[in-house]
């Protein structure tokens, strides 16, 4: 089977995100505002009518998830797989206290997808586990498949899925709370994605 079309669904507001904190695999939670970010998107999203929910493990991004899947009855799988990016001693930090401890490197980071924080992992390897995950559906279902995961780990999977070159891909913005990614397959046959939508999300 293959795939005809990718969403890629960013979790709702964290208490983390609301006061400015990186979070990495830190497993933070849903403010009320992320919770309701969810329900409203939940409408949108359901006209993808995807087969199938795949959600990284921390609770955040599990439960964006479960509100979706609680109401449409699709299927919901966790995979570990989806976490965010490790960010190592940066994880818990502002970024005014990162570049305190670290001067410079935040930026080095966000410009290049083989630089790792402290202790952390690259967004190239990020990228490489979240291919996984997208590959495995890929041989399972043919339709649509939603996955619920982290900003910094649909911006890396975007430029592999684009086959962008790993320094061209801090040119992509980031993916706000709650916003999705969509892929759809190139005309052809040749299996390749092209991007239908960028963090797209609702009004409300």
């Amino acid at each position: 089977m293959t795939l005809n079309r990718l969403v890629l669904w960013r979790h709702g507001e964290t208490d983390h995100n609301a006061t400015g904190r990186m979070q990495g695999h830190l497993d933070s939670a849903l403010t009320e505002t992320g919770w309701n970010q969810a329900r409203f998107a939940v409408p949108v999203l359901a006209g993808f009518a995807p087969e199938l929910v795949v959600a990284s493990d921390l609770h955040r991004a599990r439960d964006t998830a479960s509100v979706f899947t609680e109401v449409t009855g699709v299927e919901l799988r966790i995979d570990e797989r989806l976490r965010e990016t490790h960010l190592g001693k940066w994880q818990g930090l502002t970024t005014t206290e990162i570049e305190v401890e670290w001067p410079g490197m935040l930026e080095l980071w966000r410009a290049d997808g083989t630089l790792a924080p402290p202790d952390g992992e690259t967004r190239v390897e990020v990228s490489e586990r979240a291919l996984a995950v997208v590959d495995e559906v890929d041989r399972e279902f043919s339709g649509t498949v939603m996955l619920c995961a982290h900003g910094g780990l649909i911006s890396a999977l975007t430029g592999r899925l684009l086959e962008l070159p790993v320094d061209r891909w801090g040119l992509l913005g980031g993916i706000g709370n709650c916003h999705w990614t969509v892929f759809t397959r190139r005309p052809g046959g040749d299996g390749r994605w092209r991007l239908s939508s960028y963090n797209a999300g609702t009004t409300r």
